[in-house]
């Protein structure tokens, strides 16, 4: 059975995003460092990242966007965010938005926008097959994931910073949620903490 796994990039106090996040500051203000992981070092809004991932981090990404993962759900804010990733899917496997606007969707950008996690759940394990799906942020998208019980691994990355404000990731979560560890990397950008969700 297609396994599914979340994974986000959180400060330490929490925060996914710093404040006013948004088309061309995707993770808010400051919320550059909480991806210098991603791109081999500090990087910032005003010029292009230059730099990719080593070590540790490009251990994990390798391993999250390589072979095993067949694809992808969003959500339509972290797609906004994200400027649309130029318009054109970044992750070479198909990538399901969440959206209460479908009908918004581009053509042939290789995104499918869907109405709803479990219809976006539903059409990411279809087109997956035997490979895994892979649900990335918002926030809110992860925890309606958890919640409604689809997450098998979830993988947090902690960024050593703390942004004061933003967009948190367990904002107004009250589920339980037991976590059996699994694996433990650490950059000097990053530590990157994996969780099998237990049932």
């Amino acid at each position: 059975m297609t396994k599914v796994a979340a994974g986000i990039t959180t400060s330490l106090d929490g925060y996914i995003t710093g404040p006013n996040d948004g088309p061309g500051r995707g993770l808010g203000e400051g919320g550059e460092r909480l991806h210098y992981w991603v791109f081999g070092g500090p990087w910032s809004y005003a010029e292009e990242p230059r730099g990719e991932a080593t070590g540790a981090d490009k251990e994990l990404l390798d391993e999250a966007m390589g072979g095993r993962v067949g694809a992808v759900v969003g959500g339509r804010n972290t797609y906004e965010a994200a400027g649309a990733w130029g318009g054109q899917n970044p992750f070479g496997v198909p990538f399901f938005i969440v959206t209460h606007r479908p009908e918004d969707a581009p053509a042939d950008a290789g995104f499918t926008f869907v109405n709803g996690l479990d219809e976006a759940i539903a059409g990411a394990r279809e087109a997956a097959g035997s490979k895994d799906v892979f649900v990335m942020g918002g926030a809110d998208i992860i925890r309606q994931a958890l919640r409604a019980g689809y997450v098998d691994e979830l993988s947090i990355s902690i960024a050593p910073v703390v942004l004061g404000d933003g967009k948190r990731l367990f904002h107004d979560f009250d589920e339980t949620v037991s976590l059996e560890h699994l694996r433990l990397l650490q950059s000097p950008f990053a530590t990157h903490i994996s969780y099998r969700v237990v049932r």
